[in-house]
């Protein structure tokens, strides 16, 4: 099989990516177990494309017990350079209304007891994550979002945290006055492990509601949250096809589809442990990441 350009890992409401062609479902494994869901891989305007259900076949996976790891390193095996992830959010700040896609520029890390790196059992990277989006595919992003005609914002901070539940009001509060605009619950650590796997990612983040914050708005709830996913799915899948449009040599305008960005060699100096004291059970695990 030809090598694979654009993953894209699909959130609440977005379980499936009509319009693919010749589409094949893979059931894969790897070191780390099984990702969420089988991987289909077909083509979108011309380019080979993974969609992975996040959180399974029928939504059945919380937040928190995502094998984060087995779907990254599963897109990595298929050779994806590039993952979408599509997200719904709550916003923390006015402008950002329900019904809005953002493609935020930062990051804060507020889960815990996930599995947040690949380098581990006798092998350790530093990957550099000062950006923790690629700017360039979050630059595509949003041009596509925009010429599927969404309301679309670029930048701001998304805080991912551990959930199942929702936010009180005083922690939404606090999330606030630390000058986040998103608060989700599954960017991190996969935005991290996507840089250690040098996969480009970029988040398109759906805004269902003002998470628990806004006084003259009703707190967030499961129902509030399908309703605006699901008005936006046909706008995601719209975005998406501008996307591989874009990163279609045949149809794109850019002006190099190359990648330049940090995210190709993220690993370049990050590992730390000399190479006599990797294990051969080491550099088998890791060597889809480290081969080269």
């Amino acid at each position: 099989m030809d090598n694979v350009q654009l993953g894209i890992i699909g959130g609440s409401g977005l379980y499936g990516m009509p319009g693919l062609q010749e589409s094949q479902q893979l059931d894969l494994t790897t070191p780390y177990g099984k990702p969420s869901a089988p991987v289909v891989v077909g083509l979108l305007e011309g380019v080979r494309v993974a969609f992975l259900a996040r959180h399974g076949l029928g939504h059945t996976i919380s937040p928190a017990e995502i094998n984060y790891r087995a779907n990254i390193y599963a897109l990595k095996s298929l050779g994806v350079e590039r993952i979408v992830s599509i997200s719904a959010v709550g916003s923390l700040r006015e402008d950002y209304a329900p019904g809005d896609i953002v493609v935020p520029d930062q990051l804060l890390d507020y889960t815990r007891e996930r599995k947040t790196s690949f380098f581990e059992g006798g092998i350790v990277a530093h990957v550099g994550v000062a950006d923790p989006f690629c700017p360039d595919l979050s630059q595509r992003v949003y041009r596509a979002v925009r010429a599927a005609g969404a309301d679309t914002h670029r930048g701001g901070a998304l805080i991912t945290i551990q959930g199942p539940r929702f936010s009180t009001k005083a922690e939404s509060n606090v999330y606030r006055s630390w000058g986040m605009s998103l608060i989700g619950m599954t960017a991190a650590p996969e935005a991290f492990l996507a840089r250690e796997a040098e996969i480009c990612y970029a988040v398109m983040a759906h805004v269902t509601d003002y998470d628990v914050w806004h006084v003259s708005e009703q707190p967030v709830t499961v129902e509030m949250v399908i309703m605006t996913v699901v008005k936006n799915t046909s706008i995601a899948q719209d975005a998406l096809v501008h996307l591989a449009r874009d990163l279609n040599p045949d149809l794109s305008t850019s002006i190099s589809l190359e990648r330049s960005c940090e995210c190709v060699h993220a690993l370049a100096n990050a590992v730390i442990t000399s190479p006599q004291a990797i294990t051969d059970e080491a550099r088998q695990r890791l060597g889809l990441l480290i081969g080269k």
